[in-house]
């Protein structure tokens, strides 16, 4: 899974790995080491209680919580991406991005995109 966050937008790409794996378990995780107990952990987790795309900070972890029905829709569909915005409590908003991740088409056998979906426009 990839991590993007620029100014107050979060989007993570999952790989078609990782898509199933969300559609098994109803979570996908992975971390970044800073060196000896720090990381900074992050997932996407399908909530039976959430009813919009969220994502939340704690104890070094940026959980993104997507409701399961949504979820369900995006696994199952050819649909991209998954978006919302929540308040930050600053008179801000954060964006959140959820998209499954295409090969590049720049950089064919690129081993990085192994996993990656097929991207849309290859034959064009």
């Amino acid at each position: 899974m990839k991590l993007r966050i620029r100014g107050n937008t979060l989007r993570l790409r999952l790989s078609q790995a990782e898509v199933e794996q969300l559609e098994r378990t109803g979570r996908v995780e992975d971390a970044t080491g800073f060196g000896p107990g720090r990381r900074l952990v992050y997932a996407l987790q399908a909530s039976g209680t959430a009813t919009q795309l969220s994502a939340h900070y704690e104890k070094d972890t940026i959980t993104v919580l997507v409701p399961e029905t949504l979820a369900g829709t995006w696994i199952g569909t050819d649909q991209v991406s998954l978006e919302g915005e929540q308040p930050t409590g600053t008179d801000d908003t954060l964006a959140v991005l959820v998209e499954k991740d295409f090969k590049c088409l720049h950089r064919e056998g690129d081993a990085a995109d192994a996993d990656a979906f097929p991207h849309p426009r290859a034959n064009a």
